[in-house]
């Protein structure tokens, strides 16, 4: 028998006749029973029951009767949940734990509700009405579902007929929850409201409240995701979160028969997200499943993996499969059945569920090749066998059966191969193509990013060129070409940059050099992960040193979109990432924002944050590139429309597929309103409308005319073939209407819909654009004929009109998330949450890593990463008076990097000169101040940025300030200092009291702080280990320091969120794919969609799924064939391609692929070329004829004029209304990019824009053009907006379509080589001279120009005409015979009003005359001011007003001599003021308070004196304050004392501290004077000035032949136990190498010779000295010892210090005994150096031996490890057994108990001890505050508090000094504490003044702020022994011995004493309990009570007996406590 427990995936799924019955029965609410019964196999008697508490009826249902009744079973269950329903609304469950089971039901509108309590708020009468019920939320991530489902009908084999206990149910908490402790609801596969409250499970009421899960409205799920804006939605009207709410439940459902049985008939795209995000899949899959189920699962899955948009959502659901039973159980025991199977009809049936699940493992494979080979090898080994027995068996297999399984049987091979060799380690996307070609024939299988081998290896790829001439051998060489064009245009700049770059690469100038096709940034490093709309992004920055000349405003440099690649080590690893968001103020600062690719995600796990990066960025716009290069591998040959024309370049054009003959068109709405004539008779009406409503489009005949359509004859033309051609295109050159004819055709389209809108579904008209201006000016167009049913996706649209069609303010609508589909609703909530968990994580991860980069990160959040040495140095390091001063928030780490207080010259290595120069910053202040003052131009790289992004890639800035408060705030808590935050900030030295630091230092501090911060080199390991007093490194040292702990810091933050940036991702993903389906539902509801190439580049799977059947492509020559391939879907039937190929043409990034391979001709030039029919528009409307003559016939064969431009006016005050201004003045080159500049162009332009604005045109009829970006911002610096506001500054290729009033044209070129650029292009040519409606005015230089076939040309146009020469000839409009010629822009100084040289004269209202020259606007003067001195007489006296005619004269403002009233004084008072309000400017007499005179003036109030005043402290030291400080004095303020503390300390120093702070000499600061001792290892000792040192912090420098011994010198050394290696031709050592050895030192002589072919001084065995007897002669023979001048005298070299000493003399210094056996444990010491000896063979014995000395004494002072631990055991009882220190100081209870967790040495126990006493004695003297008066507590506090901050000071040790203060403190509080007390109690007693006058020297001594010496604790101590007689401790007035003598007189038990309220002692006898009232005989006070009850005034008298508690009272006599009266007595 089995048995299931009540929560496993197997309790509701039917159970096999071969296991014993497992029956779970349902409650009535659709959630578990709570009985379970076990059936007997054989006899299906019931063996066990388990009872709930109230269990419902059961009967148990036989499977074969269950199979027979099938159909029955839905109608009984029906009638069930009717009962349930009834049942349910009659008696109301009742919950133990949440009250009323009818808060379920959903809460009517108005309800309240808290969210706070656990019930709802509101009247008592309410408490049964229906409450709204709480959402129920999709499980987290990870989280695995166990609920069964109980709606479907496959589900329901047990149920409960009988209700009848549905009504004393008690909602029971059962174990079936979820990890997270969720239980999620189990849904049936019905969906309506009734349904839905049916299955609610009553255990989710019972489990607790989740944080975000409510709003304060009520217990709703919200649907707005709070707290991340890249996913935030509209906020949801009231009224409709009931309804997302029961959207919510519906999609968090179990999965059931029925339910998948229903997902088989929806699309596939609605399949694939229903299932992903369904919290009921994972326990669908861990069931067990029967047949009929399995194959239904297959073939659901089957259909939703054919989606073809949501890939994401596929990998999310095959993830799901992959793991779960369902692959790896049921699957192939399923396929082991089939072979099994002897029903014939069943086995012929298996083919199709085979083929189903090949194709799942497909593409399972496909997706995980790494972690799904182990199921594929699996499901191979029981598939392979089972087809080939059903073949035997007579069941058909198909070829394609065979094939799949093939092909899967071999990737399965070949992925297990690459498992053993280790290659296949990652699951990375692998593409299974059907071709039999392999990856490096088919351009399907070709990855998008450059690989390895492209970016190092110069071999070209193979490149087949556009064909413009002929047509393609198919259309798969079409697709092929064009892809590997598009693909090499973005590839090989990065290639050949790269390569280039690595060429380079050791050049000492690389940082200086300028790449032709790629831009490098230096020192990139990632600094913090963004968590952006996308995924996750990166914040990046580089070096901006190199980039200082770059403008970022306008650079095309970084644009959003372009691609980057990254790498550490020579470009051997590749990072690809493309610029996510780019702010130009960022980049100033080198910050970019990026998004890795795929590939490159899975290196960053990998990458260290202090890893320094080579970027280097390609031009092209990479975004763009890629989605159509997906859109090229996706697209199959057979789906590209119009092959016939596009492929095969037919010229035949055949009528749209949709278009019948007999279809009538209505043209009324394209006609112009005819008025109707009263005369005209019906019939004639009548008629004309039949005519005009009823066209067949087909028949010529039938059409109205063009002027009926208001068209020209080329208009018609081009209407009619759009009309009636399924491929139409239509050249419009400048001027002639090209949208203008669009719009007609558009409008004919839509008014006509029915024609080509056969189908149900409706097919959206789909309008592609270039540019976003084009984009609008046509769906503006459209607006004007369609209100409703538009959409525009794209870039920022300019238009306010068009704003609320945006796709993006769709999705904000108010209705848009109610109305999408419920699988897009739930999957959206699913999909955000997971986001929102993790981005919370990462979040908050990288605000910690920004902070690192925005300042110096405080030290205590480093001491995890700094060593204990360092730690200790930083701490004990910096010696300075007046750091205390700084409070504790100040850093050490800012002074240790030379950005405090200290002087950076005194830091080693500083140099002041080296601080960047702070006028830089103002300079840059300036430069920004010069910017606003200049026009407002479309910046390029903004116009380029708008046109790239879409909608949903523009970042999202609504939280962006609540971000940058939320990372100050951190910054301001984590940084030292605050690069970036202009407030207060911690640590920053400006900010601390007494002292200012000048600002132009503070400003150098700064900038040095940034430079070194984005310094990469960090100090290594190694170079760490060997640094100990870290106060003593250079500056450049510290900070290479510093940045390894950084480093270390970044490292450990970022390897936190690792997992959760992953898991971002992978749901924004996920949640991007979603928002492609929401986008899609909006889209199938348009009419019309508009869209840019870039929006439909991105939307191109969206546009596969839209099908629109008529495309409007406008500016079609603009765009790539590339681009617009991928833009249409196989069901479009009619392509309307406007533009002009004579205009610009398509953008290509590489020149040779644009010319050689004509990359650069679009679709619909290649059309024109290969003789496709087309229309062109004759008739230009927009140029003057003579600007027309300069393209007509150079540029266009045939361009007529339309009669509208013949009547133009001509430009004022210039005798020619076009012009050509010739000069030979050279270019200049622009450092940053290849653009040009030509600065008198520039002048010349920008003066005759000024002039013509004198004309009297609006700015706005006047635009500068120029043809190239660097002479677009030298016009710009020219140009203030004060003057040239409005005038528009354009580049040419950004103005095509648009047009002006006058254009001024600045050509740039002009060079002694004659180059042109790109002027000889005749496509932009044309563009530039086809701007200008009225005047058009070029600057340039024709000699050169003239080199051009067509500016040939175009010059002999212009000389004909007389319209071109070196100068331009104006005229003046108020005198026309004036004329002045101007040829530079100094010529218009001539008219420097805009009309001539004369003077204005014209008569003023105020009789002065105009002093301008002549001026043509403005002629009235009412807009001139008169800057003539007013002569207007003001006042009495006769002043006359000195301001300017024009301006107002006001009051008279000359000074005049006036007596102030207030003080007497004479001052010099405007005339028109009142003497009264002037304030005086004497000095003030006034005398202060003080005595000093005020400082000042007479007329303002008197301040606060400052004068220097000396004052005497309470310490009697005199010191200079502030007057007004003094005076603060005596109302209680304290002045701290600087004087310097004289006290020699018992080391025999001066105290480092000041009187303030060692307070008055009772405190002293520890000496700082570094110690200096030798230690036993031969090392100074570091510590400060100690008796005690430490052992010895520096690396261990013990080193042997075989190893070095890598600890701390302190630390025992391991000894080594290889063998010793002193050997020569006469000894041999047999001991180990750390053994001393067993032979002698060998002293014959060495017989080696040196290099200069002497023989060696040296001996037998030992190292060759490097001193020869013969070259080094009088170095050898030096005499040290004597015997060196010896002839035969034998050398030995010490290997430590290299020096050479005699071998004998040596020998007896090595062997002698030390003298002074103190210091006798020690190295012996090269007597020349006095370096230690530790390396030498020939001594080795010696060494060892003292080293063996020294380990002991290590031992010994570190003490045993065992014993250490014992100690501190000890001590942890210790503090156990004080007590009072946990109840007086648990702060300081607490840190001692965390310091004894962790293993102390010998020196931290006796610091912990010392502690333990210190701290026990100060809880007992705190306990005795309770007995002391308010005074005498305040006193006692105060110097208490003093005690308790001097222990708890941060020290490794308590030295001599700081034992005795403390000590010494401690013993005066115990003697003021006794004081104290005696004094309290004897407050009521008479004293003799003797005694009085003993008490007060005695307080006088023990209140005092000095030191308590040992004369006074002698004096204190006998004093205190004479009062205590007199002064009791009790308070009785008797002596101790009186009082227990009295107690045991009257032997009563404890709590018969009282007193009365004075005090006075009584006693009651007997019980003890008061029953008679009287009087004190003392004070005549109340005493006594009645009935047992005291007085209240009266009390226990616990001083006399001890007693707490009444002897009468319900505590005394349970506890009667004589064992504490005997101890008391």
């Amino acid at each position: 028998m089995t048995l299931a427990q009540p929560n496993s995936p197997l309790a509701s799924w039917p159970p096999s006749d071969s296991a014993g019955q497992v029956t779970v029965s349902h409650c009535s609410l659709g959630c578990f029973g709570s009985k379970i019964r076990v059936r007997n196999e054989t006899d299906g008697a019931v063996i066990g029951e388990e009872a709930g508490r109230k269990p419902g009826k059961f009967f148990q249902m036989d499977p074969d009767w269950q199979r027979a009744n099938h159909r029955r079973r839905g109608e009984e269950t029906e009638l069930e949940n009717t009962n349930r329903r009834a049942a349910a609304a009659e008696r109301p469950r009742r919950n133990s734990r949440r009250g009323d089971a009818s808060l379920e039901r959903l809460q009517p509108r108005g309800r309240q509700y808290n969210g706070n309590q656990r019930n709802p708020v509101g009247p008592g009468d309410q408490r049964g009405a229906q409450q709204l019920r709480r959402a129920l939320s999709t499980p987290r991530h990870g989280e695995l579902l166990a609920i069964g489902e109980t709606g479907g009908r496959n589900q329901e084999w047990h149920v409960d007929p009988n209700p009848r206990y549905a009504e004393g149910r008690q909602n029971v908490v059962r174990p079936n929850r979820n990890p997270a402790g969720r239980a999620p609801p189990a849904l049936g596969n019905r969906q309506g409201p009734q349904q839905a409250r049916r299955d609610q499970h009553p255990e989710r009421r019972n489990e607790p409240r989740r944080r975000n899960d409510f709003r304060e409205g009520g217990r709703g799920r919200q649907i707005e995701v709070q707290g991340n804006p890249h996913f935030q939605r509209r906020r949801p009207q009231e009224g409709a979160k009931e309804e997302h709410t029961k959207d919510k439940e519906q999609f968090v459902r179990k999965l059931g028969y029925k339910t998948m049985e229903g997902l088989l008939d929806k699309e596939p795209s609605e399949i694939v997200i229903t299932l992903a995000y369904s919290s009921g899949l994972k326990d669908l899959l861990s069931q067990q499943l029967n047949t009929s189920f399995i194959q239904l699962i297959c073939k659901v899955l089957c259909k939703a993996c054919r989606s073809k948009t949501d890939r994401q959502s596929i990998q999310h659901l095959l993830g799901i499969v992959k793991d779960s039973l369902f692959l790896k159980v049921q699957l192939p025991r399923y396929v082991v059945q089939m072979s099994t199977d002897a029903v014939p009809s069943r086995r012929h049936q298996y083919p199709e569920y085979i083929e189903s699940i090949l194709f799942l493992l497909q593409e399972l494979v496909s997706i995980f090749p790494a972690s799904s080979v182990q199921e594929m090898s699996m499901m191979i080994s029981v598939l392979d066998p089972t087809v080939n027995t059903l073949r035997a068996a007579g069941v058909s297999i198909g070829e394609q059966i065979e094939n799949s399984l093939e092909k899967i049987k071999n990737i399965t091979h070949h992925l297990q191969e690459r498992k053993r060799d280790g290659t296949l380690r990652t699951d990375t996307h692998m593409m299974i193509d059907n071709q039999e070609t392999g990856p490096e024939d088919n351009y399907r299988a070709m990855t998008i990013y450059p690989t390895y081998n492209e970016v190092h290896l110069e071999e070209r790829p193979f490149l087949r060129p556009n064909l413009i001439t002929e047509r393609y051998a198919s259309t798969e060489v079409y697709l092929d070409t064009h892809f590997r064009l598009l693909r090499e245009d973005f590839v090989r700049p990065l290639r050949e940059g790269i390569l280039d770059l690595l060429q380079n690469y050791d050049d000492k100038g690389l940082r200086r050099r300028k790449f032709d096709d790629i831009r490098v940034y230096f020192n990139t490093r990632i600094i913090v992960p963004l968590c952006t709309s996308t995924g996750v992004g990166y914040k990046v920055q580089f070096d901006t040193m190199p980039l200082k000349f770059v403008r970022w405003q306008n650079s095309k440099r970084l644009l959003y979109g372009s691609l980057v690649c990254m790498s550490k080590d020579n470009f051997e690893t590749l990072l690809f990432a493309t610029v996510s968001n780019r702010d130009p103020a960022e980049l100033k600062d080198g910050i970019v924002h990026l998004s890795f690719n795929v590939r490159s995600r899975h290196l960053l796990a990998e990458i260290e944050p202090s890893d320094c990066f080579l970027m280097v960025e390609t031009t092209a716009y990479f975004e763009a590139y890629r989605h159509v290069l997906e859109g090229l591998q996706e697209i199959q040959g057979e789906d590209v429309p119009f092959q016939k024309y596009i492929v095969e370049c037919d010229t035949e054009i055949q009528v749209p597929r949709y278009l019948n003959f007999n279809d009538c068109y209505d043209f009324s709405v394209l006609m112009n309103a005819k008025p109707q004539d009263p005369e005209e008779n019906p019939d004639q009406i009548f008629e004309h409308l039949q005519r005009n409503t009823n066209i067949n489009v087909l028949n010529p005949a039938s059409w109205p005319t063009k002027e009926e359509l208001n068209l020209d004859e080329s208009q018609m033309r081009a209407l009619q073939m759009a009309l009636t051609k399924e491929l139409a295109i239509i050249q419009g050159p400048p001027g002639t209407g090209k949208t203008y004819v669009g719009l007609k055709i558009v409008q004919a389209l839509l008014n006509n819909e029915p024609v080509w809108q056969q189908y149900l579904r409706k097919f959206p008209i789909l309008v592609v654009c270039y540019t976003n201006h084009a984009l609008d000016q046509f769906l503006e167009g459209i607006y004007g004929f369609l209100h409703t049913g538009l959409v525009r996706v794209g870039g920022r649209s300019n238009s306010e009109l068009l704003k609320r069609f945006t796709l993006k303010e769709l999705r904000n609508s108010r209705d848009f998330r109610r109305k999408l589909p419920q699988h897009l609703r739930g999957a959206y909530f699913e999909v955000t949450n997971q986001m929102r968990e993790s981005e919370q994580k990462i979040r908050a991860a990288a605000q910690q890593l920004e902070c690192t980069t925005q300042g110096v990160l405080h030290e205590q959040y480093l001491e995890k990463y700094i060593s204990a040495v360092h730690w200790n140095s930083l701490q004990n390091g910096l010696v300075f008076d007046d750091f205390g001063f700084l409070g504790t928030r100040y850093s050490l780490m800012v002074e240790w990097l030379g950005l405090g207080f200290m002087s950076v010259t005194a830091i080693p290595g500083a140099d002041p000169q080296n601080m960047e120069n702070a006028d830089e910053e103002q300079e840059d202040l300036e430069d920004e101040d010069m910017e606003d003052e200049l026009i407002q131009i479309s910046e390029e790289a903004e116009l380029i940025q708008r046109d790239r992004m879409i909608d949903d890639d523009e970042p999202k800035m609504r939280t962006k300030k609540k971000q940058d408060a939320d990372l100050n705030e951190l910054a301001n808590t984590l940084l030292a200092m605050n690069l970036n935050n202009r407030g207060a900030q911690r640590g920053n030295p400006q900010d601390q009291d007494g002292w200012q630091v000048q600002r132009g230092e503070r400003k150098k501090m700064k900038q040095k702080a940034q430079a070194e911060l984005r310094k990469s080199g960090a100090m290594t390991a190694q170079e760490e280990e060997r640094i100990f007093n870290i106060w003593m490194l250079p500056l450049k040292d510290r900070w290479r320091l510093y940045r390894l702990w950084l480093s270390m810091y970044q490292t450990d933050v970022r390897r936190r969120i690792i997992q959760h940036e992953q898991l971002y991702q992978a749901a924004a993903d996920r949640l991007a794919e979603l928002r492609l389906q929401e986008d899609l539902w909006v889209l199938k509801e348009a009419k019309v969609v508009g869209m840019t190439t870039t929006g439909a580049a991105k939307y191109r799977k969206v546009l596969q799924e839209l099908r629109p059947r008529i495309v409007v492509v406008e500016e079609a020559a603009e765009v790539l064939e590339a681009h617009l391939i991928t833009t249409l879907s196989s069901a479009c039937q009619h392509l309307i391609l406007i533009g002009d190929h004579q205009q610009l043409r398509p953008s290509a990034t590489v020149y040779d692929l644009a010319r050689n391979f004509y990359l650069e001709v679009s679709l619909f030039e290649r059309l024109v070329k290969v003789n496709v029919p087309y229309v062109r528009l004759d008739y230009q409307h927009r140029m003057r004829p003579e600007i027309a003559a300069l393209l007509s016939p150079h540029i266009y064969e045939q361009l007529e004029n339309h009669p509208s431009v013949m009547n133009y006016e001509n430009i004022k005050g210039v005798s020619s209304n076009l012009f050509f201004v010739e000069h030979n003045y050279p270019e200049e080159e622009i450092q940053d990019g290849k653009s040009h500049q030509n600065l008198h162009e520039a002048a010349f332009v920008v003066a005759l824009c000024h002039y013509l604005i004198c004309q009297d045109y609006a700015p706005s009829q006047i635009t500068i053009l120029t043809t190239y970006t660097g002479q677009l911002f030298t016009l710009r610096k020219m140009m203030p907006s004060k003057k040239f506001a409005g005038v528009k500054v354009h580049v040419v290729d950004k103005y095509q379509g648009e047009e002006n009033d006058i254009i001024l044209l600045s050509l740039v070129r002009s060079n002694k080589s004659g180059k042109v650029g790109f002027l000889q292009i005749a496509n932009r040519v044309c563009v530039a001279l086809s701007r200008a409606k009225k005047g058009l005015y070029c600057i340039g230089n024709m000699s050169i120009l003239a080199n051009v076939p067509l500016w040939s040309k175009i010059m002999h146009t212009l000389h004909e005409k007389a319209n071109i020469g070196p100068s331009l000839m104006l005229t003046c409009q108020n005198h026309p015979k004036t004329m002045t010629l101007v040829s530079k822009a100094e010529d218009f100084n001539k008219v420097p009003e805009g009309g001539c040289s004369l003077p204005c004269a014209y008569r003023l209202d105020c009789g002065h005359v105009c002093t301008r020259a002549c001026h043509p606007y403005d002629m009235e003067h009412k807009q001139f001011n008169c800057l003539k001195p007013c002569q207007k007489v003001l006042c009495e006296d006769g002043h006359r007003c000195a301001k300017s005619c024009y301006e107002k004269c006001g009051k008279c403002q000359v000074k005049v001599d006036k007596v102030i009233p207030q003080c007497g004084h004479l001052q010099k008072v405007p005339c028109s003021m009142k003497p009264g309000d002037f304030v005086c400017k004497e000095p003030c007499s006034k005398i202060l308070h003080c005595g000093h005179k005020c400082a000042a003036a007479c007329g303002e109030e008197c301040a606060m004196c400052t004068r220097k005043v000396s004052i005497t402290l309470k310490c009697n030291h005199v010191q200079e304050i502030d007057c007004c400080i003094k005076e603060a004095t005596k109302i209680g303020t304290c002045v701290p004392c600087k004087e310097k503390c004289k006290m020699l300390l018992d080391c025999g120093h001066q105290c480092p501290g000041s009187c303030h702070h060692c307070y008055e000499g009772r405190f002293h600061e520890s000496c700082k004077q570094p110690c200096r001792r030798l230690l036993i290892c031969s090392h100074e000792c570091l510590e400060p000035c100690t008796k005690e040192c430490p052992p010895c912090q520096r690396r261990c420098e013990n080193v042997c032949k075989h190893s070095k011994c890598s600890r701390k010198c302190g630390e025992l050394c391991t000894p080594c136990v290889e063998p010793c290696e002193w050997v020569c031709q006469h000894y041999k050592c047999h001991k180990l190498c750390s053994e001393p050895c067993d032979r002698p030192p060998c002293n014959k002589p060495c017989k080696k010779f040196l290099k200069c072919k002497h023989p060696c001084v040296g001996l037998c065995g030992e190292p060759c000295p490097k001193l020869c007897r013969v070259c080094h002669h009088a170095e050898l023979t030096e005499i040290f010892f004597g015997n060196e001048d010896e002839p035969d005298a034998r050398f030995v070299q010490l290997e430590d210090c290299s020096h050479i000493f005699e071998v004998t003399a040596f020998d007896h210094y090595m062997k002698q005994e030390q003298e002074d056996t103190k210091t006798a444990i020690k190295l012996k010491e090269c007597p020349k150096c006095r370096m230690p000896i530790r390396k030498n063979l020939r001594y080795g014995a010696i060494i060892k031996n003292s080293l063996g000395e020294i380990e002991k004494v290590k031992k010994l002072v570190q003490g045993d490890a065992e014993k250490n631990n014992e100690v501190r055991k000890q001590l942890e009882l210790e503090l156990r057994r004080h007590s009072i220190i946990a109840e007086q100081l648990p702060k300081q209870n607490k840190d001692l108990a965390h310091v004894l967790q962790n293993p102390l040495p010998l020196q931290g126990l006796s610091m912990v001890e010392n502690k333990i006493a210190f701290l026990s004695r100060l809880a007992e003297l705190t306990h005795q505050e309770e007995r002391l008066n308010f005074q005498m507590k305040m006193k006692f506090k105060t110097k208490l508090l003093e005690c308790l901050k001097w222990v708890d000071r941060p020290r490794g040790r308590f030295t001599e000094q700081e034992l005795t203060d403390l000590q010494n403190e401690i013993q005066r509080l115990t003697y003021l504490s006794d004081l104290y007390i005696r004094c309290t109690l004897a407050s009521g007693k008479k004293l003799d003044s003797s005694t009085q006058d003993d008490i007060a020297s005695v307080q006088m001594i023990l209140e005092s702020t000095k030191r308590f010496t040992e004369d006074n604790e002698i004096f204190v101590k006998k004093q205190m022994e004479q009062l205590k007689s007199i002064l009791p401790d009790t308070g009785l007035a008797i002596s101790e011995k009186e009082r227990v003598m009295i107690v045991k007189a009257m032997g009563l038990r404890q709590g018969h004493w009282y007193k009365c309220p004075n005090g006075h002692v009584y006693v009651i006898t007997e019980c003890g309990g008061a029953m008679e009232s009287a009087k004190c005989p003392d004070c005549d006070a109340a005493i006594g009570g009645r009935n047992h009850t005291l007085e209240r005034s009266n009390q226990v008298a616990s001083e006399m007996d001890g007693a707490r508690h009444s002897a009468w009272s319900d505590v005394a006599n349970n506890m009667l406590n004589f064992e504490e009266l005997r101890r008391f007595l």
